[in-house]
């Protein structure tokens, strides 16, 4: 490699580090304050009942690999503050709030929100500008494209080391039902299909009458900070999933 070619790779080398510790230094500082949100996928309307009627009876399963995320005992407490019962059978609800967590833990935003619409998406992952400007520096060299790409890469990872745009959600699947009127039944039909190897699927379908009005939704929670550990997202996250539940009545 000659001179030139040397000094213009080194000149575009520095100015991808400039472009990367702007970038990084932009992640610092609109990040570095602790943002949460929740969504609701569907949103649930429940008609006004009278006191007697609010009694609820929790069913709350956690299905992910974080098997220490809990929050019956939050959900328990909003919902006391806003003048429910959470009764111990069944028989004594009219309403039954089911909710199973699916996901807990640091995720790629994007993934996390296709995961809530209907499930997850693939990771992206590229060589980023270093493979763009390694190429500019020695046009048609599949050296320079590799030694671009390599040194942005170097610089994207030292950068990233000491700065990450960090995200964790909880992702939860809820079905509230809603005890009906004595002497009204609800009609219930419910399809599905298995699939068996490769080639066949067995079809179902089941019609029954019910006392119960079903609906169904999922909820996200995300915390969101530059370098956020799960320590403290944990509380934050808990809290606003617990309220997301317990808001619907």
């Amino acid at each position: 490699m000659n001179i030139k070619k040397f000094l213009r790779l080194t000149l575009l080398c520095v100015v991808v580090q400039m472009l990367v510790g702007c970038a990084a230094m932009q992640v610092a500082v609109s990040k570095r304050n602790l943002e949460v949100q929740n969504k609701m996928s569907n949103t649930i309307f429940l008609n006004p009942v009278e006191d007697a009627q609010k009694t609820i009876y929790l069913q709350i399963r956690n299905t992910s690999d974080k098997s220490n995320f809990s929050i019956d005992e939050k959900v328990r407490k909003v919902l006391k503050d806003k003048g429910y019962q959470v009764v111990g059978k069944l028989d004594q609800a009219h309403y039954l709030l089911q909710a199973n967590i699916l996901q807990v833990g640091k995720c790629d935003i994007s993934a996390a929100e296709k995961f809530f619409m209907g499930g997850f998406g693939s990771m992206l992952q590229s060589t980023g500008a270093g493979a763009l400007l390694g190429g500019i520096a020695e046009a048609g060299s599949l050296r320079g494209i590799a030694v671009g790409a390599a040194s942005g890469g170097l610089i994207d990872t030292i950068a990233n080391a000491a700065l990450k745009d960090v995200t964790y959600t909880v992702i939860t699947d809820l079905q509230i039902s809603e005890r009906t009127a004595k002497g009204t039944q609800v009609k219930q039909t419910e399809r599905s299909e298995f699939k068996q190897g490769i080639g066949s699927v067995t079809k179902q379908a089941l019609d029954s009458q019910t006392g119960w009005v079903k609906y169904q939704t999922r909820i996200m929670s995300t915390a969101n900070k530059v370098n956020l550990d799960f320590e403290e997202a944990l509380p934050v996250l808990q809290e606003g999933m617990a309220n997301s539940l317990a808001g619907i009545f």
